[in-house]
């Protein structure tokens, strides 16, 4: 077995993303995996070309086995996707790609990782995460729930606003997106942006799904949540994940609209406390 950068290449997006499908199949549906996203092949190569020294891909046979994507932001280290083939799980491809991803996290004091509940969750707590279990939010829209937006507006954002979402991030997390802000504002639906003297905020939106929320207060990323959820297509259900116990205010937020909580995977912290307000980005965290 070899390990190897992974390439700014289609071949190599694809050879990723066809991993990660078959990593995380449900074996009890029927019928060939879904094709990958084009965000997800765009989030390969944007990383490849960002992080080289945390993108590596495992190889058997001239086959790829194993795949992991990690960046580096501000200080903050963040695996973004860590798949291994289910015929080469248990023999070490794991242990490996993520030993060699680790160390692009070097002076790194912080590091984050969003994970559904796999044989992940024991690498990450080995790397050193601690693991906080996480909800999801899903259903149709009440729209009878939506409360009166009050004196908070919340309009569309875009590219010139990245000081305010470099600048929000650094509250937060101590780490402003960087580049990432630039792959999700092509990428997904709307930006939503809050800025008044009460606070300041951000909310990705694409289709029915919360993407990723920050706020310097609670009553901000209510308000862009309940927004975000407005602006969810009648007849589409709506996600919101990774929800902490220090999201309350989303579940609340959640509850109000007819959504329904479930259990669902883990948000891994190492060398910081729980963001809040906060809803992070699977991908980009």
């Amino acid at each position: 077995m070899i390990l190897r950068q992974v390439r700014d290449t289609a071949a190599d997006a694809e050879a990723v993303q066809e991993l990660s499908l078959a990593a995380f199949a449900d074996p009890a549906l029927p019928g060939p995996a879904a094709a990958p996203t084009p965000l997800q092949l765009a989030r390969t190569r944007h990383l490849a070309r960002t992080d080289p020294e945390g993108c590596w891909l495992a190889e058997s046979g001239g086959e790829p086995v194993g795949a992991v994507l990690s960046m580096r932001r501000e200080g903050l280290w963040a695996p973004s996707l860590f798949a291994v083939r289910p015929q080469a799980q248990g023999k070490g491809v794991g242990r490996l790609l993520l030993e060699r991803a680790a160390a692009h996290s070097r002076g790194c004091l912080r590091g984050m990782v969003c994970a559904s509940a796999s044989p992940a969750a024991r690498r990450y707590r080995l790397a050193g995460f601690t693991l906080h279990p996480a909800m999801r939010l899903t259903g149709r829209v009440d729209r009878a729930g939506l409360l009166d937006p009050g004196d908070i507006p919340v309009h569309r954002g875009g590219a010139v606003h990245r000081h305010l979402l470099d600048s929000v991030d650094r509250r937060l997390r101590g780490s402003a997106h960087g580049p990432d802000h630039e792959l999700m504002l092509g990428h997904f639906e709307e930006l939503l942006i809050a800025d008044a003297l009460a606070g300041s905020g951000y909310c990705y939106r694409d289709g029915g799904e919360v993407k990723l929320l920050a706020a310097t207060t609670k009553r901000i990323a209510a308000r862009l949540l309940r927004e975000a959820l407005a602006r969810v297509p009648d007849g589409v259900e709506a996600r919101v994940e990774f929800l902490t116990a220090e999201q309350e205010w989303a579940l609340d937020v959640g509850l109000e609209v007819g959504l329904t909580p479930q259990s669902r995977g883990f948000v891994g912290l190492r060398g910081m406390r729980p963001p809040a307000p906060y809803l992070p980005s699977g991908a980009f965290l």
